[in-house]
């Protein structure tokens, strides 16, 4: 198969593929850094987020369908995600939803 129809294949399963990112989780062993946030918000690195790593890498894979799902004191969480990944276009089917 050459480059170009691997190309349009892959582009073809990640335009299709949902991603479901896992973000409910309180972070018992994290003790002090989640008393007030859950885990995957979290600060890393003083810019970062954890849910920041699986999203990045569902963008960098082709993948632009994402659904976050929340729970535990998600507050923090879904401001973030809203501020901060809120660049995809609807129109073309591309969103990370928050659930």
């Amino acid at each position: 198969m050459s480059a170009a129809a691997t190309s349009r294949f892959v582009s073809r399963i990640t335009r299709d593929t949902l991603a479901l990112v896992l973000a409910g989780g309180r972070g018992s062993r994290l003790q002090q850094l989640t008393l007030w946030r859950a885990k995957p918000a979290t600060p890393f690195g003083g810019k970062y987020r954890i849910i920041d790593f699986p999203l990045s890498n569902c963008i960098n894979s082709g993948i632009r369908r994402i659904c976050v799902l929340t729970q535990y004191k998600a507050h923090s969480l879904i401001k973030h995600v809203q501020r901060g990944w809120g660049f995809l276009r609807g129109e073309f089917g591309e969103f990370v939803e928050l659930l």
